[in-house]
């Protein structure tokens, strides 16, 4: 008790905005599981097509870019919250109208991918821009340690009790036994929550820093490091995103089962991740961020020597362990960069926000495009089983750039 004490005064220590947006974040943390994992696995379940499952997160990345402009304008006229607001309740909407499809054709799937594309620019432009607002560089490892450490939490309970809802209309004929029926609850439940989560930024009191011109192509050497760094990352973005559900429903079982091996697997992670926030400091980040790398290879390869049951369970424990400590590193790796940017360059943080975007949306068009064209040229089943590998080896190049761009700040905080 002693212990809980200790760590609930280091909470109220912290500002009230940064407390706020903690509470919103990880109440939507609930929220995200099912966008990470259910919405691959309802596409996956209606089409057998991983062609068409793919597009569905690429559908997402084309839109988010055009979010983070559309909110760039936006926030002229409407406070940050608001805008965060917005994003949240209209992911919920983009997740009851993909689950709302009596037909899973492409045009479908991507239409509805753009609407949640959309949300999600809106979410996280607004996100990055608030914590960037309510935290510094000292406490972002104990922010995000908390935020991932509770939303590792949800992906246990989550994954567990949506699968086990999903496959129960199947073992006990709840809803006609209509699996899809099922999903469109999960899909009001989530609508609910972000509801929820909305609410409570709404109580928040957030500046929105004026955002004139936003809209750069010239960037000082350092940024463009973390440009390159954010290419890497994207090159992986949808693996993380669709992969999970493809090869649990291909090779291991149904919703009940890719339910369970994601809550076994975040289990091992929950506590992990608190403590990693807790005890590590900003030099910390790379060694981190190389942890995440490696166990997100060596996953990806396992997967592909075995393509069985033992491949997808390897991956999958490698892949809930890999997620948050690259998250966990590579976001406050990111705001660092953009501080110290803005600073050199004499220009909003917002403008660094959408470059990012740009960076990260480059990797998702080729490491997706990757994967479709296996699928198309070749087969389903080598898009499943090869691609991935060869995207995390790439990746590997991530831990030489994160070093170059932290000799870079280094050089440019030494000269003022």
């Amino acid at each position: 008790m002693n212990r809980l004490r200790k760590e609930y005064q280091i909470f109220r220590s912290c500002s009230h905005s940064m407390r706020v947006l903690l509470v919103a974040n990880m109440i939507y943390g609930f929220v995200l599981p099912v966008i990470d994992i259910f919405v691959a696995a309802y596409v996956m379940r209606n089409t057998h097509d991983v062609a068409r499952v793919v597009s569905y997160p690429l559908a997402m990345y084309l839109a988010t870019p055009i979010a983070f402009y559309l909110n760039g304008k936006l926030l002229r006229h409407l406070g940050v919250k608001h805008l965060y607001a917005i994003g949240i309740l209209l992911s919920g909407v983009a997740i009851i109208m993909t689950m709302g499809l009596n037909e899973l054709s492409t045009a479908g799937i991507m239409q509805t991918g753009f609407v949640l594309g959309l949300a999600t620019g809106l979410f996280w432009a607004n996100r990055q821009f608030l914590v960037l607002g309510t935290t510094t560089d000292e406490n972002r490892n104990y922010y995000y340690g908390v935020e991932l450490f509770v939303g590792t939490l949800a992906s246990v309970v989550v994954p567990a009790i949506v699968g086990w809802f999903i496959s129960g209309t199947m073992h006990f004929g709840w809803m006609g036994g209509v699996p899809n029926r099922a999903y469109r609850v999960v899909a009001i439940f989530v609508l609910a929550l972000s509801a929820l989560s909305a609410s409570i930024v709404e109580r928040g009191v957030f500046p929105t820093p004026r955002v004139e011109r936003f809209v750069f192509f010239k960037f000082n050497p350092l940024w463009w490091r973390m440009i390159l760094l954010a290419f890497l990352k994207g090159l992986a973005q949808g693996y993380i995103l669709a992969m999970p559900a493809m090869l649990v429903l291909q090779l291991v079982g149904f919703e009940g089962t890719l339910g369970l091996i994601e809550s076994l697997g975040g289990i091992l992670t929950s506590a992990l991740l608190y403590v990693v926030g807790r005890t590590t400091a900003p030099q910390h980040r790379g060694r981190v961020f190389a942890v995440g790398l490696v166990l997100f290879l060596v996953g990806s390869l396992m997967n592909s020597l075995l393509f069985d049951v033992i491949g997808v369970l390897v991956f999958q424990l490698c892949l809930v362990l890999a997620k948050p400590l690259l998250d966990l590193a590579y976001w406050p790796i990111e705001l660092r960069a953009i501080d110290i940017s803005s600073q050199l360059d004499c220009r909003t943080r917002y403008a660094y926000l959408l470059h990012h975007e740009m960076g990260l949306l480059t990797g998702r068009l080729l490491g997706c495009g990757l994967m479709i064209v296996i699928a198309l040229e070749w087969s389903g089943i080598a898009a499943l089983r090869y691609a991935m590998p060869f995207v995390a080896l790439i990746q590997l190049l991530s831990i030489p750039v994160s070093s170059w761009l932290a000799r870079g700040e280094k050089l440019a905080l030494s000269e003022g």
